[in-house]
This record gives C-alpha cells, sequence and structure tokens, in this order.
C-alpha cells in the first residue's frame, strides 16, 4: 500500500466532505501540478526559491505526472471554499514527496509550494487550462463529425424527397441539402466554441488572492508565464486585468453556453433521424440507420436508434451542467467567486461526454446511414410539395384547388393536374423539374 503524502488540511477535508460524491478526474490535478512545477522553476530562476527546494519540488511534480501518484487525490468534486481543498491536497503532496526528495530538508506546501500563489487564482486557471486542452479536442472531434455529414451530403445529392414544415409537406428538396445543412450547423458550432476559446487562454495566475497580486513579484508573474507556456506547449497570458478574472469566471460560462448551443443542434439533428428513419413500416423510412443491438427485451427484431437517443440525452444533460454554471457564476460575491468546484465538475463532465459521444455518433450512426430513395420518391409523388412549383405556371387559386381535390379524392396532384387537362403529363414534369437542389 502507498504510503500518504498529503497532511493535515486534507484529512480535515475528508471529515468535512465525505460525500458518495465523484471526484476530479486525474487530469485536472495534473495541469494543477503543471502549475506548481512552472511556479518553482519561476521562483527559483528570480531568487526567491532556493535551488534545492525547486529541483525536489520539480522532481515530485513529474513524479505526479507521471500518474505514480493518483491515489493521493482522495477528495470528491463537490465542495465548499472555492476548491481550496483539492488544491491543498496538491499542496501536501508535492511537499510530501519533495520533503522526502531531500531528506533533511522540509518543503513546505504553503510556503515553499504555494509561494506568490492562492487558491483563488491557481484552480480557476487550472480549469480553464483543462478545459482548453478538452476544448482543443473536442474540435478535432467535430471536424470528423462535419466531414462524415459531408461525406453524405455528397451520397445523398442527387435523392429527391419531401421538404416539410410545421410537420406538414412543403415543398421538394433533396436529403444532400438536408445533410448540407446538419454539415453547416456543426461548422457554425466549431466557430462559436473556437471564439468562446479565445478568452479561455487569459488567466488570472498571479493575482494571488483577489487579483491585486500580493505576494507575488512582478519578475515571479514574468517569468511563471514563460515557463507555463514551455511546459503546456500553449500560449496562456496574463490577463490584462488579473482581478477581473479573479471574480468573474463569465469566461467558463460563454464556453459552456457555446457548448450548449451546439448540442442543440446536435439533438436537433438526431431527432430528425429518428423521425426521417421511422419505421420501418409504419412510419416515414426515408433513410435507415445501422442496426446496433436488439431494440426491446420483447418484440423480436425490433431495432432501436440508441445512439440518437443517447444524443438528445447529451443536449438535456449539457444544457443542465451549462444552467448550473450560469448560478455558479451569477453566485460570484465581491473579490472571489467561491462556487468554481460546481463549475470544475460540471464543465469537465460536459467536454468530456461531449467528445466521446459525438465520436459513437459520427462512426456509428451517421456514417452508416442509408436512404431509401425509392420510398423518398414515393412519398413526393404523393405529396402536395409540387404545389409551389406548379403555382408560377398555373397560379396559387388554380394550384390551391387542386391540392383540395388531391386530398379529397385520394389523388395524386399529377393526377388531378393532368386529367382536368391543365397541364400534360411532359409540361408537369417540365414544371416540377425546374426545381434545382
Amino acid at each position: 500500500m502507498q504510503k500518504k503524502y498529503y497532511g493535515t488540511q486534507t484529512e480535515k477535508a475528508i471529515k468535512n466532505f465525505p460525500f458518495s460524491f465523484r471526484k476530479l478526474p486525474k487530469e485536472f490535478f495534473y495541469t494543477i501540478t503543471e502549475i506548481k512545477k512552472a511556479s518553482a522553476i519561476a521562483h527559483a530562476r528570480v531568487g526567491e526559491l532556493d535551488n534545492k527546494r525547486k529541483i525536489a519540488i520539480v522532481k515530485a511534480c513529474d513524479e505526479i505526472l507521471a500518474g505514480k501518484m493518483d491515489a493521493q487525490f482522495v477528495l470528491p468534486a463537490f465542495q465548499g471554499g472555492a476548491g481550496t481543498s483539492n488544491h491543498m491536497n496538491v499542496n501536501e503532496v508535492i511537499a510530501g514527496l519533495a520533503t522526502e526528495i531531500l531528506q533533511k530538508t522540509a518543503v513546505h506546501p504553503n510556503d515553499h509550494v504555494n509561494m506568490s500563489e492562492s487558491t483563488n487564482d491557481v484552480m480557476p486557471s487550472a480549469l480553464k487550462i483543462i478545459a482548453y486542452r478538452l476544448s482543443q479536442r473536442f474540435l478535432g472531434t467535430m471536424d470528423v463529425f462535419i466531414k462524415t455529414l459531408e461525406n453524405k451530403a455528397k451520397e445523398f445529392k442527387d435523392v429527391y424527397k419531401l421538404g416539410r414544415t410545421h410537420m406538414q409537406d412543403a415543398v421538394p428538396i433533396t436529403l444532400g441539402g438536408e445533410f448540407t445543412a446538419y454539415a453547416e450547423y456543426a461548422r457554425r458550432g466549431k466557430e462559436r466554441i473556437e471564439a468562446a476559446m479565445k478568452n479561455i487562454l487569459e488567466l488570472n495566475l498571479g493575482g494571488s488572492a483577489v487579483g491585486n497580486s500580493i505576494n507575488a513579484s512582478p519578475k515571479y508573474i514574468s517569468n511563471f508565464y514563460k515557463e507555463l507556456q514551455k511546459i503546456t506547449k500553449l500560449p496562456f497570458r496574463p490577463a490584462k486585468n488579473l482581478m477581473s478574472k479573479t471574480s468573474s469566471t463569465t469566461d467558463l460560462l460563454w464556453l459552456s453556453q457555446s457548448l450548449t448551443a451546439f448540442c442543440a443542434d446536435l439533438s436537433k439533428i438526431s431527432n430528425d433521424l429518428r423521425w426521417l428513419s421511422a419505421g420501418p413500416k409504419g412510419g416515414i423510412g426515408e433513410i435507415s440507420m445501422p442496426e446496433l443491438q436488439a431494440g426491446s427485451s420483447i418484440m423480436p427484431g425490433k431495432v432501436n436508434p440508441v445512439l440518437s437517443e443517447a444524443v438528445s440525452q447529451l443536449y438535456f444533460l449539457v444544457s443542465g451542467n451549462t444552467l448550473t454554471i450560469e448560478h455558479a457564476s451569477e453566485g460570484s460575491q465581491m473579490e472571489l467567486n467561491v462556487m468554481l468546484p460546481i463549475m470544475t465538475d460540471r464543465l469537465i463532465e460536459s467536454l468530456k461526454i461531449m467528445d466521446e459521444l459525438l465520436l459513437q455518433f459520427s462512426a456509428r450512426c451517421v456514417a452508416g446511414i442509408k436512404a431509401n430513395k425509392k420510398r423518398c420518391r414515393e412519398l413526393l409523388e404523393n405529396s402536395t410539395a409540387y404545389s409551389t412549383l406548379l403555382t408560377p405556371v398555373l397560379g396559387y387559386d388554380v394550384v390551391s384547388a387542386a391540392v383540395k381535390e388531391s386530398l379529397k379524392t385520394n389523388q395524386t396532384l399529377r393526377e388531378v393536374i393532368v386529367g382536368q387537362k391543365l397541364l400534360s403529363n411532359k409540361d408537369f414534369d417540365k414544371a416540377v423539374n425546374s426545381f434545382r437542389p
């Protein structure tokens, strides 16, 4: 069994927050550790930390980043104190390891590991760093999804079908046109997320307790960001006003809102696909989705659109997380937003599950969609959708009367128009074929 490296503050927190609530992911603790590593190097460079302790702290951080200390991070994600307990958990583990490395020289979790820092600049910055990384990964997954939709748009470009508004027959469209629109939804969603990510690069590290840089020297702050950029390989920079980024967390809210907006479009796509594939005999049936698993324990042969259903539930989850983050952002008082723990938990959850599910939805559902061309043509021919294309030729009132006759007599619009000698079959085709996607 591994030795216990954390100390008094972590043990107190265990008693205060003995919740059966999930822990923060280990990547979040690694991110805090990266901050501590950059801090030790920067402090040593400007002569504020002796080289011996710096080397020991860096070695301790590297042990954590190698995954050797995961069992030391023992607290739940849900807690009070703006995340001080989880922050001190990391400080104490680093200090304990570094002291063990030095043997005869003590490394203090506050005086040395936390030098020039505070929970109030470390924890929101750690969240921004991991949120940025997870967002970057998700953007790559979005590119895969967009490409999958574009491929389907090309495959279905000549599949003519019925377009619907208000769930009623509207005008002719192509299945390819629908998928082109879906790809554009995703592109716009990606642009919104990218816009929100720009502010995530601004951190309040160096602001210390309230953002006025108390106990943090300008030389240290300048060197710290250089080291952080080396370690993270990302262009994180100090905010123009560190106090504003300490008391306000709406940069994180904006990112979460952009995720919700994308999930709303994604759920709309999944709902459309479920409707279009409804059946297989008693519904629309214009497309078929891959059969992934048995859909019922009692109805033989039934197959359900399970990934599309999961996507709609993803929207419910992410939008709920965003509402939590919104309330937590609004709950900031004076110089600090103390509601950071729940924001951290919910934003990381959203980013992780969105990435995982979108990959599955793209590869195992959308990529395998097939068009039922015969059914698409059948529903189009039996609908009233050609009426709009006939209006320039015959006039609104004449076509309107023909539509009513079609519905009354259960004839197709073509049968009514040709039967009343308003147009020949050839002229009817010419009028309705004037549509181009």
